[in-house]
């Protein structure tokens, strides 16, 4: 990855607290229409990266693959839903925020984590395109699943924005990909996927400005998110491990699974958050806190994955690397 993909939990950052400086000042008469445009331009960006041929390489290791995508679409979302409703049932709109974080894998900084801990990089890179056309297929059914029963899922807008924000990006990218040459697509590829940290930031200024007031009139909600993301990370950084364990895989495999398990797609949620409930903003600013949590949760771990390796507590199939 390169620098500015590095400093992605940095600038984000950088655009809430921009943002919340700007919210009272009139900056633009439509936000919304400016967050739906820069949020499409992020996710064309994705579908450019991501080479759906690939995806039959993500059940070359079947045990791997069939481990993961049990806990981050049957385990995680029950699990979520859980300690979501413990922690969060005083506000819906944060517990809405709050899943829709906690069961979109992650699709881009969880390979930094993987590097960092020494884990299979490839076998990662192969699982991407899954668990993305997965999470996008399963994210409003599980909405559906756990909150239509509460009154607070609109269809038509979840509809809405899987058209907006999904599918038309995603046809877009591949029409991108078969006209363009190979030399051309490649650069086209690169000068988009650099771009799309900015448009993420400015989709992201763009929330806190027109939010910041009710973000600090809501502060204590989102400070109650901290707890249940922390117990998240515990809990399924531990099951991880006694999986691998288990079932004999090497560290390296350990390593992949506890990133892939661990990290967050909050980026795609937020885009669908945004347009699925607008009229409850809080949704989003849970999704964009989440990150800021996160990624630090996550280096700490890679370290516990390292120190795991080095003083031999756990004896794994393999410690070849």
């Amino acid at each position: 990855m390169n620098l500015v993909e590095k400093l992605e939990p940095i600038i984000i950052f950088s655009a809430v607290l921009i943002g919340i400086l700007a919210s009272n000042i009139n900056i633009a008469q439509h936000t919304n229409y400016l967050i739906n445009i820069f949020l499409c331009l992020m996710i064309y960006g994705l579908f450019l990266e991501v080479n759906l041929n690939e995806l039959k390489n993500s059940f070359r290791n079947i045990k791997f693959t069939l481990t993961s995508l049990i806990i981050n679409f049957i385990w995680t979302p029950l699990f979520g839903y859980w300690i979501g409703s413990i922690f969060l049932n005083g506000n819906l709109d944060i517990l809405i925020g709050f899943f829709m974080l906690i069961i979109t894998p992650c699709t881009d900084w969880y390979l930094v984590f993987t590097k960092l801990a020494k884990g299979d990089l490839n076998l990662n890179l192969s699982i991407l395109p899954l668990n993305l056309i997965l999470q996008i297929i399963l994210l409003p059914i599980y909405l559906i699943i756990f909150f239509s029963s509460k009154n607070s899922i609109d269809y038509t807008q979840i509809i809405y924005s899987i058209l907006i924000i999904i599918i038309i990006p995603f046809i877009t990218a591949q029409i991108t990909k078969f006209v363009l040459i190979t030399s051309l697509k490649e650069r086209a590829i690169n000068i988009i996927s650099d771009l799309e940290i900015w448009f993420l930031s400015l989709a992201v200024f763009c929330i806190f400005s027109s939010q910041g007031k009710q973000l600090f009139e809501n502060l204590n909600f989102l400070i109650t998110i901290f707890l249940p993301l922390i117990i998240f990370f515990i809990v399924n950084s531990l099951v991880d491990l006694l999986i691998s364990k288990k079932i004999n895989f090497t560290y390296p495999e350990y390593v992949s699974l506890t990133m892939t398990t661990l990290a967050r797609n909050s980026p795609l949620a937020l885009a669908i958050a945004i347009i699925s409930f607008q009229n409850h903003e809080l949704v989003s600013i849970a999704l964009v806190i989440g990150p800021l949590i996160e990624l630090p949760i996550l280096y700490i771990i890679s370290k516990f994955c390292l120190w795991i390796k080095n003083t031999k507590l756990f004896s794994f199939h393999d410690y070849t690397i």
